[in-house]
């Protein structure tokens, strides 16, 4: 049945939705020892998986519920797709966000025609004021995942999966709510039970996680995780119930296994995904099977520079790329030249100086001396401590 409805939706939005490209991934292959395939949701109209649920909602609405409008909570991502889907279908839009959405997320969805309200820190509190308007104006309220109109048009991109890779072993799958993995997992399954499905959730945000392995729904108190868009306190009841029929796992992933992913992503692929984008390339190394066919749902690409920009130097700083010491000098000329020579010497490029007479001991004397320098490793970066101790500084290591 759920099957039915699935294909039912991809019909209903094929004239608008993009099919996404599946890409074989020979860096993220190599490291999971597995055939890794990426499907690209970063690269869906509006910048994720979304707009496929929110628009077989909207188009599923009666005219009298079109005619009253609509509203919706969201991090970000569904609140584009249902302001997009609803200029479509020239639906008023109210949707309601937290406080803490990146300003990418909110400037796109009030570029698709979204009437924007902001409240509360999280998801959770972003739902409660939609609820407090769907009941104050009586519009209709567009539930992000527990839904089964919006779990169907998530359900297409497993569709999609099929049709370019149909002896697939092993999805990979973010897991916020619930509704993308719920989706997936129903299409796919349906075609081929064999296939496996595995959730993934950020450490800092796994109430989907908890209720999957404790065989029962589960709130948490508070999500802390860089990957906003699936920082959920309270999974869907719906979502959960199928997720606990279809899905064969789900695992967690740090922030700092995010971040090397998004590095990685980045730099050898040339894509650009927003956190929760990346859990399951993060999720990769996780696997125990090996020589599978894996595919990696990125589901959205919607990061602002200044993340960007903090991701990318996180990173570096991790994979030992970038690195900043800091030592008190005599204050006077020539030193900071000799300290230069030190880091040439092991071809260590000094990307930054900062001199600070008032972070010294001796203030009337000294200036500390803040370098940061690119370089080529963990390795490169022990040449550059034992140089400059054998050049006789006293060097502290603040990141």
């Amino acid at each position: 049945m759920y099957l039915d409805k699935i294909k039912k939706a991809k019909r209903n939005i094929e004239d608008i939705v993009m099919k996404t490209p599946l890409l074989y991934s020979e860096v993220f292959s190599k490291g999971c020892q597995n055939e890794v395939f990426m499907k690209c949701e970063n690269l869906q109209l509006t910048g994720a998986y979304k707009i496929r649920g929110a628009l077989n909602k909207i188009r599923s609405l009666t005219e009298e519920e079109k005619n009253k409008g609509v509203v919706c909570s969201s991090a970000g991502n569904h609140a584009q797709g249902v302001a997009y889907a609803s200029s479509l279908a020239n639906v008023k839009a109210t949707i309601v966000m937290p406080e803490t959405t990146p300003l990418l997320k909110i400037q796109s969805t009030k570029d698709f025609g979204g009437n924007i309200v902001l409240a509360g820190e999280v998801y959770d509190d972003a739902y409660k004021e939609a609820k407090r308007i769907e009941k104050e104006q009586g519009v209709t309220f567009l539930h992000p995942f527990n839904d089964i109109d919006v779990i169907c048009g998530q359900g297409t991109v497993g569709l999609e999966i099929l049709e370019d890779l149909p002896n697939v072993d092993i999805i990979l799958c973010p897991i916020g709510g619930g509704g993308l993995i719920s989706g997936i997992s129903i299409a796919a399954k349906s075609i081929n039970s064999n296939i496996k499905i595995i959730g993934v959730q950020a450490a800092g945000a796994n109430a989907m996680e908890q209720s999957f392995k404790k065989g029962h729904l589960i709130n948490i108190d508070k999500v802390d995780t860089i990957a906003d868009g699936i920082a959920v306190k309270q999974p869907g009841n719906l979502t959960y119930e199928i997720i606990k029929d279809y899905v064969d796992d789900i695992v967690t992933v740090t922030d700092n296994e995010i971040v090397e992913a998004f590095f990685t992503l980045s730099e050898k692929h040339k894509l650009l995904a927003e956190a929760s984008g990346v859990v399951s390339l993060a999720a990769l190394k996780k696997l125990n099977e090996k020589n599978k066919k894996v595919v990696s749902v990125i589901s959205g690409g919607n990061i602002d520079m200044v993340t960007i920009s903090s991701l990318i130097d996180s990173a570096l700083v991790s994979k030992g790329r970038l690195v900043c010491f800091s030592m008190e000098l005599i204050d006077k000329p020539g030193e900071a030249v000799k300290v230069a020579q030190v880091f040439s010497s092991v071809n260590a490029n000094i990307v930054e100086l900062y001199h600070n007479r008032f972070k010294a001991k001796d203030k009337l004397k000294n200036v500390v001396l803040d370098v940061t320098v690119e370089t080529n490793g963990h390795s490169h970066i022990q040449s550059i401590k034992e140089a400059l101790i054998n050049h006789g500084y006293n060097i502290i290591q603040v990141y």
